[in-house]
């Protein structure tokens, strides 16, 4: 017979009429009896999935209207069908058949289909289809317990019963299973040994079946909450994991470590995978019950799983791994912060295990040890942390360093410290290497094996840098005075190794395999800084301390000698990675070190005059903003532990003023209407202005007014050069980035007249047909420049007291009369959510704007008419928002549906009466409709909870009057549904104190 139009429609040269066609076979009856026939000699899976749709919309949209004897036709048939041939059936289209049945079930079991929920148990039982008939308990248990929401309330509580009748027979056979599959997981996948054909598919079976019993155990144990005579069992499982990774790790005395590793390697790589995720489970979750257990040999368990870890054959096996350690270590670091009494045999008991984790570590990021595969790990390309493939890697192995270094700090650093010094002699000895030619300087390391030393050293010697950093807050706090040499010690190194790199410039020199070696001693000088860095914390403590004992030379020497190896890196012809490290230091040394004498020494006055008198040879920007960042710091910072009568602020004011000045003079003699070259100059110097102020943001008033004091001048040119620029983003979005941070940090040294003017300036601007042009550029500069207006809109509105008041009526008009209807009917959702953050901040702060009386009078009237002004505008920004919940954004659907909740909270909106009388009809409405439709239905949960708390401002209201209303406005229903459905509503009975 011809091939009818469903067939061709499920193929992919589908076209409307063969689709049209199909859906009008679908609906003429007994069109099941032929689809029947296709999903029973058919082989064709477009054919049979097309039939299995006309069954499943036959089930669930028709079955009322189906024929007795149809529906026993059917409840036969399709069981039939599938027992004969679901070995033959793609996977998908088995699911849906089963899916079908189990449909059939839902409205027929038990009363017409009797026998569904014993046949299914039957399969379960039987060696053979337990796997199909566990696939079908699995669909039942889903349709059945939450069923769709087309059946009656009385029919999902009949088939909750049912189930629930069902369930110790349920269990009593699923416990039979994990049984058989507890036996065979403790059987472990064997060691593939030359086998012969037929064993080779014996051990592809026993892989599978491993892997699905590790599925099915690590269901088991992802459950943190279990009864307590479960422990038993986890005892017993955890003992037989113990006997398993000692088969997985055995070495014998004619054997060596490598063994393991191929062992490892010929498992199945998703068995090794699946057991990994067990042990984490196990220690994530379980250890805690089960280290107190004298049954439980727990030492002897951690190293061997130490040993599983360090013969991982896989880089990422490895990583997981190392996180199952980490997440030891972090119980076991907060065991012990519990128990400080005993916190020493706690540490002791697990001591050698610990010391052996740490050096196998150690071992497996250095290269000398371990180059080839290391040498595989790529080091260009990011990942979504920004990070490397090599760096997740050194970062995730130095965490475990530091987490050991935290229980063990002296063991650690014994550990640690051969290691770093026997690198460290390699790099300071390269002086005696260095050959000069001229002018020219030449690293005289050619031999091939030489320079891979070399490179490997230096790329150790970086590593072991960072880890050197990584320790550094163990050295503070309540510690600092305990282990206050050996902190010492530590910084005097570094700063030695920053002075050595600094004084013979390594980068400048010429050398064989320019481009390996060359990156290695950038990296290393730049780390040696960067972890110099790293102690500025303990460098500020130890600042704390001098200044009582009045004897600073110890700490001067550090200081001086740290900006000496930093501050000759600071120019632009010195690679970018080490100018941004030294960069880093020093801001680092005047924000959180700030000694008194930084800005006086020698080194630091170089780099001032370097910033304020070579305007025509700047640093690449980034440099330049940390640059211009930490002098700044210099002088606006508080210095730490001195009285205000000795932080000099006259002189350091003056000298601020003086460095502003100078960094601005370009910027505030540009000429008026300056021309497209000045660009660049306007956009540099607002980022390095912008960042200043954002850098003093949290600092003390006096901080604050003289970084204003400073910038006056540059806030009125860069206010005048606005109009100017309003026709290009680039520059105008620059300029509002300045002036939002000028108004989260100092608004209040601008002074009101001052950010009036600002803010009137930036409204007269912003026209509607400007406003269009630039939101209508969805993700340009235009868009960006109108969401920092609204922000800055937002911290205005956001201020206490009456200051800004005034200026409320022009923001609401530009919301809601300017940019509001640009957005309304368009996407625009990084212009709508801060278009609706600023309308919410202006109802929540400034509510009395609209509502004269407070929330108690108001809810005590009891009816009386409330004292309102700005009605329209109240309106409209209520309109605002139940628009939006028309669209299918869910991101500001979410926020705006918070928004009123809070306002809701903070000023009983519901209540009010306008919102009572005129609004609160159209939310419910809304709100209803979107959860019927669930177009929204991730927000389920948030949208029942305000409807609840719309509902409950008049609960009898809701019932008597919204409820038939809304049920008389829903298609598709007859009366006497819409009666049902309004009866089953149970009325709330709240007491008047709720």
């Amino acid at each position: 017979m011809d091939a009818p139009p469903q067939i061709r429609f499920y193929h992919s040269f589908v076209v409307v009429s063969c689709r049209r066609a199909a859906d009008s076979f679908a609906g003429q009856p007994g069109s099941w009896r032929h689809c029947l026939y296709f999903l029973s000699n058919s082989r064709n899976e477009y054919v049979m999935m097309y039939s299995l749709t006309v069954f499943e919309n036959l089930v669930n949209k028709m079955w009322v209207g189906v024929a007795s004897e149809d529906k026993a036709e059917l409840r036969s048939c399709l069981p039939k069908l599938l027992l004969s041939q679901h070995a033959l059936l793609p996977f998908f289209i088995r699911n849906k058949l089963c899916k079908v049945i189990v449909d059939i079930g839902r409205q027929d079991w038990p009363m017409f289909y009797h026998d569904f929920f014993s046949n299914t148990l039957q399969l379960v039982q039987s060696p053979s289809l337990a796997p199909l008939g566990l696939v079908l308990l699995k669909m039942t248990s889903e349709e059945l317990v939450c069923p769709r929401e087309d059946l009656s309330v009385a029919r999902k509580e009949e088939l909750k019963k049912l189930l629930l009748d069902q369930i110790p027979t349920v269990l009593n056979l699923l416990t039979g299973i994990l049984e058989t599959v507890w036996d065979k997981l403790y059987n472990p996948v064997p060691i593939k040994t030359k086998p012969l054909t037929g064993q080779m598919v014996g051990h592809a079976e026993r892989a599978k079946l491993g892997v699905m019993a590790m599925n099915c155990i690590n269901e088991l144990m992802c459950k943190n909450c279990v009864p307590v005579d479960f422990e038993e069992f986890l005892l017993r499982m955890f003992q037989q994991t113990f006997y398993l990774l000692q088969r997985l790790t055995n070495t014998h005395s004619h054997t060596n470590t490598h063994t393991i590793k191929n062992r490892l390697q010929d498992l199945d790589e998703s068995y090794v995978e699946k057991f990994t995720d067990f042990l984490r489970l196990f220690v994530s979750v379980h250890l805690r019950r089960i280290e107190s257990n004298a049954q439980f040999p727990l030492v002897e368990f951690l190293a061997l799983l130490f040993k599983y870890t360090f013969n991982q054959p896989s880089q990422e096996g490895y990583l997981s791994c190392l996180e199952i350690c980490s997440i030891f270590l972090d119980y076991l670091t907060t065991k012990i912060r519990s128990r400080l009494a005993d916190s020493d045999s706690v540490v002791n008991r697990y001591k050698d295990a610990l010391v052996l984790l740490l050096r196998e570590v150690l071992n497996r990021i250095q290269f000398r040890l371990n180059q080839s595969q290391l040498e595989e790990l790529d080091d260009e390309t990011l990942d979504d942390d920004q990070q490397t493939e090599w760096q997740r890697y050194l970062r995730q192995s130095l965490e475990v360093v530091a987490r050991v270094m935290e229980l063990l700090p002296s063991q650690t650093f014994s550990v640690l410290f051969p290691v770093l010094q026997e690198d460290l002699d390699i790099y300071l000895g390269l002086q005696q290497f260095i050959v000069r030619s001229g002018p020219s300087r030449r690293l005289n390391i050619t031999a091939e094996a030489d320079c891979r030393k070399l490179h490997c050293a230096l790329r150790d010697l970086s590593s072991l840098l960072q880890a050197v950093g990584r320790l550094a807050e163990f050295f503070t706090g309540d510690v600092f005075t305990t282990r206050f040499n050996d902190a010492l010690a530590i910084v005097q190194r570094l700063v030695e190794v920053s002075c050595y790199g600094s004084q013979i410039c390594l980068y400048d020199v010429e050398m064989a395999v320019p481009s390996v070696l060359k990156p290695d001693l950038i990296d290393v000088h730049a780390q040696s800084l960067a972890a110099l860095q790293a102690y500025s914390h303990w460098l500020a403590q130890f600042c704390g301390e001098v200044q009582r004992q009045q004897d600073q030379t110890q700490f001067m020497d550090l200081i001086t000698s740290s900006m000496a190896a930093t501050t000759p890196l600071i120019n632009a012809k010195v690679p970018e990675k080490l100018l941004l490290s030294a960069c880093h230091l020093l801001v680092s040394m005047a924000t959180t070190v700030r000694p008194v004498f930084l800005v006086s020494l020698p080194a630091v006055q170089n780099i001032f005059n370097l910033i304020t008198e070579n305007h025509n040879h700047r640093l690449p920007q980034e440099a330049q903003v940390l640059v211009c960042r930490a002098l700044s710091n210099m002088l606006l910072l508080p210095w730490p532990s001195l009285p205000e009568a000795e932080q000099q602020w006259p002189n350091r004011s003056a000298n601020h003023a003086r460095l502003l000045s100078s960094l601005t003079h370009q910027y505030r003699l540009l000429p008026r209407p300056p021309s497209h070259h000045h660009n660049t100059v306007i956009q540099q110097t607002l980022c390095v202005l912008k960042d200043l102020v954002d850098s003093i943001s949290g600092e003390a008033t006096k901080s604050r007014q003289i970084c204003y004091n400073s910038l006056q001048e540059s806030v009125q040119v860069t206010l005048a050069l606005f109009p100017h620029f309003i026709q290009q983003p680039d520059v105008t979005d620059e300029m509002l980035s300045f002036f939002l941070t000028l108004f989260q940090a100092l608004r209040v040294q601008m002074g009101v007249a001052f950010t009036e003017q600002i803010i009137q300036t930036f409204l007269s601007m912003f026209t509607r047909d400007q406003l269009a042009v630039s939101i209508l550029q969805e993700g340009s500069s235009g868009s960006k420049v109108v969401q920092k207006f609204l922000k800055i809109l937002q911290v205005v509105v956001q201020e206490p007291g009456q200051t800004f008041k005034p200026l409320l009526p022009s923001i609401l008009s530009l919301c809601l009369d300017q940019v509001y209807p640009i957005v309304a009917e368009r996407s625009c959702p990084d212009v709508k959510a801060e278009m609706f953050e600023l309308l919410f901040q202006i109802l929540h702060q400034n509510w009395r704007f609209f509502f004269k009386s407070s929330v108690l009078s108001s809810v005590q009237r009891t009816g009386a008419e409330e004292l309102m002004e700005n009605q329209a505008q109240f309106i409209a920004a209520m309109q605002a928002f139940g628009q939006s919940f028309l669209q299918p954004d869910i991101h500001i659907f979410k926020q705006n549906l918070s928004y009123l909740e809070v306002l809701n909270t903070k000023h009983k909106l519901y209540h009010r009466k306008l919102f009572r009388n005129t609004m609160l009809f159209h939310f419910l409405n809304v709100l209803l409709q979107v959860l019927l439709h669930k177009s929204h239905d991730l927000l389920q949960d948030d949208i029942t909870l305000a409807l609840y708390n719309m509902a409950a401002v008049d609960f009898q209201a809701f019932y008597s009057s919204f409820l038939p209303e809304f049920l008389n406005g829903c298609q598709g229903l007859d009366p006497h549904q819409r009666t049902t459905l309004a009866r089953n509503f149970r009325p709330e009975r709240v007491s008047e104190h709720d």
